[in-house]
């Protein structure tokens, strides 16, 4: 009996830690190994503070179909000296559900001066900045900008020290990507991809990753200027949970 209890203990654990990514998704730079990574949600540097439930590692899943297409994407960039760079991809649902807990967390507010600045944490349900699903889980939902090469490295976040995401790219945090008017995850209306109060410079800006990502088969948040969904999801109704490891 005992023999039993140990062979089903070495069994579930090793299930447990072998976990199988499901047919259909990939990493990233097995499609496109050129591609830039700021997996924001594996650190500190997301609107919660923290690292987020379901990352573990420095990996990026997408599905098959949005990989290809994003690699098209690449193509034409890569002939600028330019390159996306990804903040997010596939999102386990323990993720999402993260994201639901912290905002009913109504006094935890560590990163407020820089993510939502100007909304009261209680509204984030009611004005749609936070939900129950994601069409990340679905794995054809990316978060993306787009990087000049050589691009220059980026300073560590530091939490005691924010700036308001929507203020100028000589102001707010120093990503090293094309400026599109507002950091990555900025709750305000700026971040409305064709938002007139930013400067024509910045709605060009947008305009070029727009049109590319449209032009293969992705469409775009009009909420978030960085959120695109392609057309033909693998997975239209299926939410995964496998966790980034």
């Amino acid at each position: 009996m005992k023999n039993l209890i140990l062979i089903f203990f070495l069994v579930f654990s090793v299930n447990s830690f072998c976990q199988e990514i499901p047919e259909g998704f990939v990493e990233i730079r097995e499609v496109i190994p050129d591609i830039i990574l700021d997996l924001r949600y594996l650190t500190n540097h997301n609107f919660l503070g923290v690292p987020v439930d379901g990352y573990k590692a420095e990996k990026c899943y997408i599905t098959k179909s949005a990989a290809d297409s994003l690699a098209k994407v690449q193509f034409e960039l890569r002939k600028f000296s330019l390159s996306l760079k990804i903040y997010d991809a596939y999102r386990p649902q323990q993720a999402v559900n993260h994201f639901v807990r912290w905002a009913k967390e109504l006094s935890d507010t560590l990163t407020k001066k820089e993510f939502y600045p100007t909304i009261d944490k209680s509204r984030l349900f009611v004005d749609g900045f936070i939900a129950e699903k994601s069409g990340h889980s679905r794995g054809s939902t990316v978060d993306l900008t787009i990087v000049p090469i050589p691009f220059l490295e980026q300073p560590t976040f530091d939490i005691d020290n924010q700036c308001e995401c929507y203020k100028s790219i000589d102001e707010r945090f120093k990503d090293n990507s094309v400026d599109m008017g507002t950091g990555f995850d900025c709750f305000n209306s700026l971040s409305h991809t064709e938002n007139i109060e930013i400067t024509p410079q910045l709605r060009a800006n947008r305009l070029l990753l727009k049109s590319l990502m449209e032009k293969y088969g992705f469409k775009n948040l009009a909420e978030e200027w960085w959120h695109f969904t392609l057309r033909n999801e693998q997975f239209p109704k299926t939410y995964f949970d496998f966790v980034i490891e």
